[in-house]
């Protein structure tokens, strides 16, 4: 299978190395000293039990219309990044292409070939905080996307080096809810390179499962600098996060969607995770820009869209927006000087 992995950092590459050595035609696109690295010396990937896993040599480029035509495009972008790489993925497409894609949040799909009653009166309605111009909805046929929920961590250690830090189970679907070769042959790929990799015929309630605490624990722990532990266990904060998770229940349940754990069970397993940072936390600390539309304007776009109230998810969405601004601001002034 020839399979291209637009974002080769610490998921991408982590899928990369393993589906390359089992006997996949994989290119990877990267770019920086990330891919002068793999040029060099392949792409190691470290396991959990410290077992080390070289993919060399691999193919791998910057430019992604050197890749050429794919069987399946895994797109492993931050979902604020897809935007700019999309006018670019139409050159690596054949009638049979399927995107696979890996974003955290609320995708830009989510109201396509939407199943179930009461989705009906959206049906193919934009999510404009993850597409505002339409532009990936423009470029990407919404026939070859198939939608995951990533529950692995990783990290890039150094360039070219990915170390695993817990998971490898990435949950695929139609996003019809269907099931078709075309995804079966995916999900067998990745069972074949050691990964658990279950068919849903319900991925909204999956991506929601992971929304749920997404639009919540990120955008607190960006804000307070504290762990998943922290914000469970001090009362104030845990009561914040089940405000934030009630309301998007409520907007859920409008839309159909079956929360298969309650909202405690939720938060209990968060908490069990202990003194982790979340990802927006690592961006924040990093100076990177921060996931917040998928994770948290786009559930508050679906509030609006279905007339639910989200007070409570506005306000830390206010602050954390400024947040964004001044870590935007800072990261500018710097270029400048």
């Amino acid at each position: 299978m020839k399979i291209c992995i637009v974002g080769a950092g610490a998921i991408g590459g982590m899928l990369g190395v393993k589906l390359a050595l089992t006997g996949n035609d994989v290119t990877l696109i990267l770019r920086g000293a990330n891919l002068e690295a793999v040029k060099a010396n392949g792409l190691t990937l470290i396991e959990e039990n410290g077992n080390e896993l070289v993919a060399k040599p691999i193919k791998a480029t910057s430019v992604i219309a050197e890749a050429g035509l794919q069987d399946v495009i895994i797109l492993a972008l931050k979902a604020h990044q897809v935007s700019a790489v999309a006018a670019d993925l139409p050159a690596l497409m054949h009638a049979g292409t399927r995107v696979v894609t890996m974003q955290n949040g609320i995708p830009w799909w989510y109201f396509h070939k939407i199943p179930g009653e009461l989705s009906q009166p959206y049906l193919g309605k934009p999510v404009q905080a993850v597409d505002p111009d339409g532009n990936i909805a423009k470029h990407i046929p919404i026939d070859s996307v198939i939608g995951s929920v990533v529950y692995p961590a990783s990290e890039v250690i150094r360039p070219g080096v990915i170390k695993v830090i817990e998971g490898n189970r990435f949950t695929l679907g139609e996003i019809d809810g269907s099931d078709t070769p075309s995804i079966r042959a995916i999900s067998d790929a990745f069972k074949a390179a050691g990964f658990k990799a279950p068919v849903s015929n319900d991925i909204r309630s999956e991506i929601w499962l992971k929304v749920w605490g997404n639009l919540s624990f990120n955008p607190i722990s960006a804000l307070t600098h504290a762990t998943l532990e922290d914000i469970c266990v001090f009362p104030a904060t845990r009561e914040l996060a089940a405000n934030m998770m009630t309301e998007a229940q409520n907007i859920g349940a409008k839309l159909g969607v079956q929360f298969k754990v309650s909202l405690e069970k939720r938060i209990a397993g968060a908490q069990a995770v202990g003194q982790h940072k979340t990802s927006m936390l690592q961006d924040v600390e990093a100076g990177r820009q921060l996931e917040l539309q998928a994770l948290v304007g786009a559930v508050i776009e679906l509030g609006q869209i279905t007339d639910t109230p989200t007070p409570t998810i506005k306000a830390v969405y206010a602050l954390t927006s400024l947040l964004a601004k001044n870590l935007a601001d800072h990261n500018a002034k710097l270029s400048i000087s």
